[in-house]
């Protein structure tokens, strides 16, 4: 089993350097596939009011039989929650889905700028927090402008920002932004979403010379940026590949020609490929 290092985010608490994504397991499926990724070496599970598998993932650590101090479990409040009173409501009932007394990280799913109520949606988790709901709050989909705000409001600076981070797409203006801030970078869809880049010539060249999958190349450089990559699949042996990226390393030359494979494209954070624009 590969132990995983971590990560001391900016309020002294730790985080392992990578995490499993949840979306979309449900069911007795979802939860079998949760239970063989914690019995893999995952201690850090990425779930969501949205993905409706809040109660499986209560499941999954149950049956786990890893002890409760040992996982690092993580959900998101949706938008249509994020006035104060509502969001505060959203992480408890989250807690029950659980079946936990603390969320370890609590985010705010989406910015929803369109409402205008994400101030109000942080001030709401770091409430939680002092009422020891949730041990850190952050933050997912943020921009620059929508950390600033939130930061200069409530004097908190989110341990972690979850947004769209893979090859294609590496985000390196925003990366900038968290190191400046104190803020760790955490990816979804890490590997490029449904156009993972397994074939592009510097990804392939790596994967070769290391002796790795493609999979494996890219994770590593997530890892090497200082991003927390969140895989998801039902696979055991995929799951365990996921992984196992830390018996390696890519050099400079390496890590440059996968970053340049991205374009930065005008946008400022990708969407959510997990769920609708309400989050």
């Amino acid at each position: 089993m590969t132990t995983v290092p971590t990560h001391t985010l900016n309020d002294g608490t730790t985080i392992p350097a990578i995490g499993f994504g949840t979306y979309p397991l449900t069911g007795e499926d979802g939860i079998r596939a949760m239970v063989s990724a914690v019995e893999g070496g995952y201690r850090l599970l990425d779930t969501a009011v949205n993905y409706g598998n809040e109660t499986e993932v209560g499941e999954a650590i149950r049956r786990s039989g890893i002890s409760r101090d040992q996982l690092v479990v993580q959900s998101k409040v949706p938008g249509r929650d994020h006035a104060f009173d509502k969001a505060v409501a959203s992480v408890e009932g989250t807690l029950e889905r659980l079946g936990i007394e603390q969320l370890d990280v609590a985010l705010i799913h989406w910015p929803n700028p369109s409402v205008g109520l994400y101030v109000d949606a942080f001030r709401a988790l770091v409430e939680c927090r002092e009422r020891g709901l949730v041990r850190s709050v952050g933050v997912s989909n943020f921009t620059e402008k929508h950390l600033t705000e939130i930061i200069d409001a409530t004097g908190v600076v989110p341990v972690v920002n979850q947004v769209e981070l893979h090859p294609l797409f590496p985000q390196e203006q925003l990366r900038a932004v968290h190191e400046r801030l104190g803020i760790r970078t955490e990816s979804w869809s890490p590997l490029g979403k449904r156009n993972a880049p397994f074939g592009a010539d510097p990804v392939a060249a790596a994967a070769e010379a290391h002796g790795v999958s493609p999979a494996q190349a890219i994770l590593r450089w997530q890892v090497q940026l200082g991003a927390l990559p969140l895989p998801k699949s039902a696979d055991p042996e995929r799951q365990r590949a996921n992984l196992d990226v830390f018996g390696f390393e890519l050099d400079a030359a390496e890590m440059a020609a996968i970053s340049a494979l991205g374009r930065e494209d005008g946008r400022l954070f990708g969407g959510d490929p997990d769920t609708h624009e309400e989050m």
